[in-house]
């Protein structure tokens, strides 16, 4: 068998945990940041989970971590 490939734009952006979830950034925290609440732009600082059902096509993309 070769070795499989790393999707590197999937590497940068997500983190498998120690419970085996898969950590993920939360998105529009890039710009246009005046109309949000602090509050909100807080709560976007927080990473996330991906959903358990999408958590199986992320794991075949990041086939080592």
């Amino acid at each position: 068998m070769p070795k499989l490939k790393t999707h590197r734009g999937a590497a940068k952006r997500f983190k498998l945990s120690a419970s085996g979830k898969i950590k993920r950034g939360k998105g529009y925290k890039s710009h246009l940041l005046t109309g949000k609440s602090a509050k909100r732009t807080r709560a976007l600082r927080t990473a996330g989970f991906v959903a358990p059902c999408d958590s199986g096509n992320i794991k075949r993309l990041l086939p080592y971590a």
